[in-house]
Formats: structure tokens, C-alpha cells, sequence
């Protein structure tokens, strides 16, 4: 019975949706007669303004002459450079605390407010009795992602200030959720792991005295155990992750959402709906899908040419997905460099020759040399195109055995930094709810009975 209303259900979906696509499809000439900027960006790539912030500032283009040139990728945390950011903690103590102090106060600590905010971070973080049990463990799912929206949601039940809007009781649920977060994530996995994979069993508590890096290694891996430059290569990506700006899709989700008053469970629970999509955060696990398929495909991977002409396979969708992309390559605002990726290219060499995936390194950057040649030849571009953080993060993971089903949670451990930044700016400086303008292009028609209707 259940099969058969299964088999119902099918065709009249399968029906219904070509309906559904013939009846709302809009002529795409209509966007420009209209000067609609779709994705809220112009042909040239411009975004329509629809803020101001303080948390970060992104330069991709200079004006010289009055003319707009592109020029290295720039991205600066509250005024400081993210290369003199990253130079100025790494081999010297983890960052991650420190750049979080940074986003949500304006400020770099010093060493005893940055002391005082490590033990805020870790006397937040303390799951409610029996959460792991009772939420974590109950329905698993390969979706991490979505584990961990369940999970802030669930949150919300348990908070008697859920409602309250004064910024220090906001404050206090950000922080709570920075410092829960890899907490939910790695023992969502684990649960997904046990139930569904039928592997063993791990939940290893957080050591108070470690990292926020370091404890998400050591609680992901079954013997607690790491080495410092995995745990420094991860910290790293972890900071770069943090923020990008207030127009990036998840953190204007947080805007919007923030905007119309709503919680911050919920505020985080719908940026986290947005970041999990493949053209944002789930890019990362395309890459390395990929890279995977090239080194099925190409017989000789130190050969360039070969190289060259997958790629242009990948592009001309002959080859990989079918969808003529080559993921890692290009940003909506970057064109020349995407300063993540250099900063992080520092540092995935070093961790390539612990881990001896050196060859796989010189792969990826023959990848990355290559990608833009075949790109500038086969497509009609409006600027550069060259790799995004994206490109290396999903390769960094995997030769730190994170799982893929933690690409994208990983990601978003980072970005509740820049999500928590972004509300609270917002009910700090804006009043006024979210509500761009779109214009109908819809018939008025005359409403016919039932009965007379074809």
C-alpha cells in the first residue's frame, strides 16, 4: 500500500512540475528591461549596497585614472590585514580565540583580556543535561549540516531568555554558540558514524586547556591524538573562514533574519540553512570530487597539456558532473587573487610533506595554474578568474582525515564567529526591517467559476 502511494505521489510530482516550470518561467530578457540586478549584483559583478560595516572590508579593484582596475585580493578584520593578522599568531600561539575577540569587539586583546575571553568561551560551553543522548544521538543523519541546525534549534528550548533582545543577553548566546558549536558537530558525525556506518562509538569531552582547533581534532579522532602542525594548519583555516564581509549569502541571511527580530537560534539556524548550499559552503567537497575524477581520467599527472585538456572536458561538460564547472576557480568579487588562498597556500606545503601527499600538492597546484588559461579561452569573462579559499580547504581536510560529511560544518565552526559579528552590528545600528523590492510582472486575469475552468 505504502509503495503504491510512493508510486502515486512520483508521477503526480513528476506531472506537476513541468507545469509548475512552464507556468512560472519568466523571460530572462524581462531582468534587463527592468534593470534587475540578479544575485543582487551587476553585470560587471558590482553589488547593489545595502549596508554598512565595520567587521571587514574586501578590495578587489582600485580606481586610477577614473578608471576601475583589478588588483591583488585585499580582505582586512576590523581595519587589520588578514596576512599581518595570520603572521602575527601563527608558530606563536592558536589564533582562533584571539581573531574571534577581535570580529565581535573591535579590538585585538591583550594577553589578560584575551585569558579572561578563553575562559568565558570555555565556562560557555557546557551542553544541557543528557543533549548529546537525547537530541545529538536521536535520528542521525549523513547531513551534518542539518544535524547541527537541529541542534540549535533544539537549543532554543532550553534557553529562558530566548526572547530577550538586550545586547549582553544576545552577546551571551553568541558566545555560548562559537564555543558549542564544533561540540555539535563532531559528536553529530560520530552519532551519524555509529547508527548508520556501524562503526564504534566515540564522545570525547573538550580539554579545557586546548585550543579550539586543537580540541576539534581531538575530539574527532577515536585516540584523542594530533600533531602541532595539524592542529596550527587547521587553526588557520579556521580564521580564514570567520567572515567575508556582510554580503556573502549566509551573512546576509543573519542581516535579514536579525532584521525582522527573530531569535538568534533561529537567525543562526537560517544562516546555517543558507551556508550548507553547494554554491557556498559545500563548495569545498565539489573540489576535491574533482580532483578525484582528474586522477581517474588523466593518465600522466605531471603532464600540463593532459591536464589542460580535462579541464577543457570538465568545462565543456563533457566530463566530471556534467555542469561545465571548475570548482575552486573564481569569487563574485575577487578576480586576480583571493588573499585566503594565498595566505593559506603557506601552509597546506608543509602539512602535504608530513602527511607525504606532496605529489597530490603539485597536482592541485598545476590544477590551479591551469584552471584560468582554459576558463579565459572557453568562456566570455567579465574580470579574472583565479582560486578561492575553497579551492585548497576541501584538501587540507582530507589530509587532516576529517570526514567530508564535516567539509561544510567545519566551515560554518568558523563562520558563527562572522554570523554573531553581523547581528550584533545590526541591532546595534538598524531598526528597520530587510525588505528589497520585487517587481511583478504578472497578468490580471478574471476569475472563472469551477465549473467553466478548462
Amino acid at each position: 500500500m505504502q509503495e503504491q502511494k510512493r508510486e502515486i505521489i512520483e508521477n503526480y510530482t513528476y506531472q506537476y512540475s513541468r507545469i509548475l516550470k512552464k507556468n512560472s518561467k519568466i523571460d530572462p530578457e524581462l531582468f534587463d528591461e527592468y534593470g534587475v540586478k540578479r544575485g543582487l549584483r551587476d553585470k560587471n559583478g558590482k553589488g547593489v549596497l545595502a549596508g554598512l560595516t565595520k567587521i571587514s572590508t574586501i578590495e578587489s579593484t582600485e580606481e586610477i585614472d577614473g578608471k576601475i582596475v583589478p588588483i591583488e585580493g585585499r580582505l582586512y578584520y576590523q581595519g587589520y590585514n588578514i596576512h599581518d593578522l595570520v603572521q602575527g599568531f601563527v608558530n606563536k600561539r592558536y589564533g582562533f580565540e584571539e581573531i574571534t575577540y577581535l570580529l565581535l569587539f573591535s579590538s585585538l586583546p591583550n594577553e589578560e583580556q584575551l585569558k579572561e575571553f578563553k575562559e568565558v568561551l570555555r565556562d560557555s560551553r557546557n551542553l544541557p543535561k543528557n543533549f548529546t543522548r537525547d537530541v545529538i544521538m536521536k535520528a542521525p543523519s549523513q547531513d551534518i549540516m542539518n544535524s547541527l541546525t537541529k541542534s540549535v534549534l533544539t537549543l532554543a528550548s532550553y534557553d529562558e531568555k530566548i526572547n530577550d533582545m538586550s545586547l549582553e543577553n544576545v552577546l551571551r548566546q553568541c558566545l555560548m554558540l562559537i564555543s558549542m558549536f564544533p561540540m555539535l558537530c563532531v559528536y553529530g558525525y560520530h552519532a551519524y558514524n555509529h547508527f548508520e556506518c556501524d562503526d564504534s562509538l566515540y564522545i570525547h569531552r573538550p580539554d579545557d586547556k586546548l585550543s579550539m582547533a586543537e580540541n576539534i581534532l581531538r575530539m574527532l579522532r577515536p585516540n584523542k591524538q594530533y600533531s602541532e602542525v595539524e592542529a596550527r594548519v587547521l587553526d588557520v583555516a579556521l580564521v580564514l573562514h570567520m567572515e567575508h564581509g556582510g554580503g556573502n549569502n549566509s551573512t546576509f541571511t543573519t542581516r535579514v533574519v536579525s532584521s525582522a527580530g527573530s531569535d538568534t537560534y533561529s537567525v543562526i539556524a537560517a544562516a546555517l540553512s543558507s551556508l550548507k548550499g553547494p554554491k557556498h559552503g559545500g563548495a569545498n567537497i565539489k573540489v576535491v570530487e574533482m580532483v578525484q575524477d582528474i586522477k581517474a581520467h588523466v593518465s600522466d599527472l605531471k603532464d600540463e597539456e593532459e591536464i589542460k585538456a580535462y579541464l577543457t572536458k570538465i568545462l565543456n561538460k563533457e566530463a566530471f558532473d556534467k555542469r561545465g564547472l571548475i570548482y575552486g576557480m573564481g569569487h563574485a568579487v575577487y578576480s586576480i587573487s583571493d588573499p585566503r588562498e594565498q595566505v593559506f597556500r603557506k601552509f597546506v606545503g608543509n602539512l602535504a610533506d608530513e602527511k607525504g601527499r606532496r605529489e597530490d600538492f603539485e597536482l592541485y597546484t598545476m590544477i590551479e595554474k591551469m584552471a584560468p588559461e582554459v576558463i579565459a579561452k572557453e568562456r566570455r569573462i567579465y574580470k579574472g578568474v583565479s582560486a578561492n579559499v575553497d579551492f585548497l580547504s576541501g584538501f587540507v581536510y582530507s589530509m587532516l582525515d576529517i570526514p567530508v560529511e564535516l567539509y561544510t560544518p567545519l566551515f560554518a565552526m568558523a563562520r558563527i564567529v562572522g554570523w554573531s559579528a553581523h547581528r550584533l552590528e545590526e541591532l546595534i545600528n538598524v531598526d528597520k526591517i530587510i525588505r528589497p523590492a520585487y517587481k511583478s510582472i504578472g497578468l490580471e486575469r478574471q476569475y472563472t467559476n469551477i465549473q467553466e475552468r478548462g
